[in-house]
């Protein structure tokens, strides 16, 4: 994958573009359909994608209704068949499509999937409507009492069942699998079963008339059969020709990934659709591994699962330049809709509140001493603190809140932390650490205390130790819990000072809350925290402070040693939640932030992460206090999400990363 050619190709990533179409159908016109069907086959090869579902009976159309019991039709529709296969032979896609199917005297509901002139085998409907509008235990029979595993339709010999798996042969984790239309209202679809078994792309061929809300609920159907079996779901249903004698057709296709929306078509269109989603086949398959109840399910569930047939196809993949055509948002860890994003600022700042506030119970501690520094992470800490001790019925006077300038506090921080400190309530100190740093330094013979100016790594901690020191003997004397600042991404990095340092605390509130996080929670806090305008004005000079630990005289940024945070938190989120290789966060991370970040920045920034992460500051983690997990997105405590050795190392990362072209 060194060349960028072979680097931009979507499926060297794990990924595999699919598609789902709606054609304007014509009522008992199979040649027609058949026309139309073909013309969004070929839509769908050009773009490149594997995969094309389409509605339920549509090379018949689905509202035949009594029709199917017309021999005329049934032939028409197979014969429909033989000449797509004919069409379509040298289209490398395979694509479901629907039709009434004959097999010994009975008629069944199928979906047939073909590939390259050949057909691969056919699924019959399993659960029939029968109430309100529908009656199709009228015109056919339920397929999971078929006898016949093999037959012979459009000249081919095809494997016929309701237990059918097709495995890519290239794309080893590509396995589909056909549903039809009811089979998904039921209470344990048959989907379900194949994806214990195996099946990672679920196709749905639906009719699905529509009536006022049901697009709502459908959706939400499948998007949840998609979480639950950890799958993609591809649904089509009937469109624009159907007849509407009594009911009406929406022609809504859609695509789901483990329960999030990729796409999805415009309803009520008069003209043939199709729509593109790119599946992230790595995600499903991490997902499965670590969510152990899957494979619980699979032995639970063996007797149904072990009946399945695989049925190998080879399909060629697109190979060449191939940019992904999805969605990746550059902050995974923020949601991009507003209200979602407000929601999720609540959540967070709820869950910290009540873990510090069961600590305080359950420690039989009033009192809570916090170090203030003016910025991101102790400011989020100390709001914590003070909603906190507000549910407690305990004054804010009980936080105890100091702010401690060292040798390069700088005047803006140092009042930001008073303003704050008092416009919260707080019982605010100052404490003055350099004298007793510049002591430790004297002990030590540093030559700063001979007055050279050597600002190295025991420079820096011996003030972020002293600060931790203080704050605990403060907690001593005061009978209260120290409340820890860190955060997530600077735990992910090392970028903290183990032991008597910012690593340490008696409760770290903002464990699991990355650097990007922080920032939107105290913008939210600001607008929506029930907090006076005293308060908010404070928080608002925090947001407009540059990130810096202000422990080097004459300018710190953060950011030129560990990384643009906002770009380190990507790479953490996708090698934390999913384990990507190194490459492949590479490709997402390009795609995310085009325009800001070029792929050679990006490569360095996740070289100093992988080094970090993986090599120099396991140790820290594994000596990490307690601290709430607030999202999905994971944490590192060496209790929950992350267990991993402290002597490990980033080989295998950094050789994966030099697959990444260099420029």
């Amino acid at each position: 994958m060194g060349t960028q050619g072979e680097f931009q190709d979507l499926y060297r990533h794990g990924f595999a573009r699919v598609a789902v179409a709606t054609p304007a159908v014509r009522i008992g016109d199979p040649a027609h359909n058949a026309e139309a069907t073909a013309a969004l086959m070929q839509e769908a090869a050009t773009k490149k994608a594997l995969v094309c579902v389409f509605p339920e009976l549509g090379l018949s159309a689905y509202s035949c209704e009594d029709l199917f019991h017309q021999q005329a039709l049934i032939e028409a529709s197979e014969q429909a068949l033989k000449d797509l296969l004919a069409q379509t032979r040298k289209l490398p896609v395979a694509a479901f499509v629907g039709l009434p199917v004959q097999v010994d005297g009975l008629l069944y509901n199928c979906a047939a999937l073909v590939n390259r002139g050949r057909l691969l085998g056919v699924a019959p409907k399993t659960y029939l409507p029968n109430y309100r509008e529908f009656y199709e235990l009228r015109q056919f029979t339920r397929g999971d009492i078929a006898v016949a595993e093999e037959i012979r339709l459009a000249g081919q010999k095809a494997p016929f069942g309701t237990d059918l798996l097709f495995r890519h042969a290239e794309l080893p984790k590509l396995v589909l699998f056909a549903e039809i239309c009811e089979d998904l209202w039921v209470p344990a679809p048959p989907s379900t079963f194949a994806a214990l078994a195996g099946a990672t792309v679920i196709a749905n061929l639906s009719a699905s008339n529509v009536v006022v809300g049901k697009h709502q609920y459908r959706r939400e159907l499948a998007a949840n059969q998609s979480a639950r079996c950890i799958a993609a779901y591809l649904y089509s249903a009937a469109g624009t020709g159907e007849s509407t004698t009594d009911l009406a057709w929406d022609g809504h296709a859609m695509v789901h990934e483990n329960g999030s929306l990729l796409a999805e078509s415009r309803r009520f269109a008069t003209e043939p659709q199709i729509t593109f989603a790119d599946l992230d086949l790595d995600r499903l398959a991490a997902d499965r591994m670590r969510q152990g109840s899957f494979g619980q399910s699979m032995r639970r569930h063996a007797g149904e699962t072990t009946r399945f047939r695989s049925i190998e196809f080879s399909l060629p993949v697109p190979r060449g330049r191939l940019p992904l055509q999805r969605h990746v948002a550059r902050l995974p860890y923020v949601p991009d809709d507003p209200a979602t994003r407000d929601a999720r600022c609540e959540d967070v700042y709820r869950i910290q509140v009540q873990g510090l506030a069961t600590r305080m119970r359950a420690s039989g501690t009033k009192k809570l001493v916090i170090g203030v520094s003016g910025g991101l992470d102790s400011t989020q800490a100390l709001l914590v603190c003070a909603r906190a001790v507000d549910e407690l019925g305990l004054p804010r006077s009980n936080i105890l809140a100091y702010t401690m300038p060292g040798f390069a506090t700088s005047t803006r921080t140092r009042s930001t932390a008073w303003q704050l400190m008092r416009a919260i309530g707080a019982s605010a100190e100052e404490i003055d650490i350099r004298p007793s740093c510049l002591q430790m330094l004297k002990d030590l013979g540093h030559p700063y205390a001979k007055g050279r100016k050597v600002y190295d790594i025991t420079f820096e901690n011996v003030q972020a130790g002293e600060r931790t020191s203080h704050l605990f003997r403060l907690a001593n004397q005061n009978g209260g819990i120290v409340v820890g600042t860190g955060d997530l991404s600077e735990l992910a990095l090392g970028w903290c000072t183990y032991g008597v340092g910012d690593q340490m605390s008696h409760y770290n509130v903002n464990a699991s809350v990355p650097k990007t996080l922080i920032q939107h929670l105290i913008g939210w806090v600001a607008q929506a925290g029930g907090f006076d305008a005293a308060v908010k004005k404070a928080l608002q000079r925090v947001l407009d402070t540059e990130i810096s630990p202000e422990l080097v005289p004459g300018g710190q940024r953060t950011e030129d040693t560990v990384g643009p945070y906002e770009l380190q938190d990507f790479h953490l989120y996708y090698t934390l939640r999913f384990g990507y290789t190194p490459a492949k966060v590479a490709f997402l991370a390009q795609h995310a932030w085009k325009g800001k970040y070029d792929l050679k920045a990006i490569r360095k920034w996740l070289g100093v992460f992988l080094k970090r992460f993986f090599e120099t500051s396991q140790f820290k983690r594994s000596a990490m206090p307690n601290g709430p997990k607030v999202g999905s997105g994971g944490s590192l405590s060496p209790r929950g999400d992350w267990r991993a050795p402290s002597d490990g190392n980033a080989t295998a990362w950094l050789a994966d990363l030099a697959r990444v072209p260099k420029d």
